[in-house]
């Protein structure tokens, strides 16, 4: 996998996480522990963004 492939593969994950808090949160029961995970996977994804693009 090429280097732009895989940040293009990260920035997906993230907007998908992204999708999935806000559908949560919108949730008549939203489920905190399920936003809380998925928040830190979407922080997680950014960090690993952020060390790619600012490595090369």
């Amino acid at each position: 996998m090429s280097l732009h492939d895989r940040i293009e593969s990260l920035k997906a994950k993230h907007a998908d996480l992204e999708s999935a808090i806000e559908s949560q949160t919108r949730s008549p029961n939203p489920d905190n522990s399920r936003i809380n995970d998925l928040k830190r996977r979407k922080l997680r994804i950014k960090d690993e963004l952020t060390d790619i693009t600012t490595s090369h």
